[in-house]
């Protein structure tokens, strides 16, 4: 004899997936290195030399802050995230896939999926 009596629920589970829009720097783009030298300049720029107290050292870090959020907002580029993204994605796949889609040659499509295939696998590694 049982001394309780079990229970069956069954909840319903939708697959949903709300898409993500983030802000975004290709590696080894022009864009990267505009970035790099806008932080490197106005970063250098930066005056630390009274740094006395503690609301002079504040002004620097809040500075510090605009100066890097001012040059992510010029560089960067939307990018919407969905459940079809390839994260993995670099430049290399790119300039190989747009030179088949001009050539429509074999070689150059075997050289897209040789190159798609490394980058994933470095990648994912």
């Amino acid at each position: 004899m049982l001394d309780h009596a079990p229970l069956t629920v069954t909840i319903p589970i939708e697959e949903q997936y709300a898409d993500v829009h983030r802000c975004s720097i290709s590696k080894d783009s022009k864009k990267e290195k505009s970035f790099i030298k806008d932080l490197i300049k106005d970063i250098s720029s930066i005056d630390i030399s009274n740094l006395s107290d503690t609301k002079s050292l504040e002004n620097v870090v809040d500075l510090f802050a605009y100066i890097i959020e001012r040059a992510w907002d010029e560089n960067s580029k939307i990018v919407n995230i969905s459940r079809h993204s390839k994260c993995w994605w670099d430049t290399s796949c790119s300039r190989d896939l747009e030179k088949y889609r001009l050539t429509r040659n074999v070689a150059d499509w075997k050289q897209f999926k040789s190159t798609v295939k490394s980058t994933k696998h470095s990648f994912f590694n």
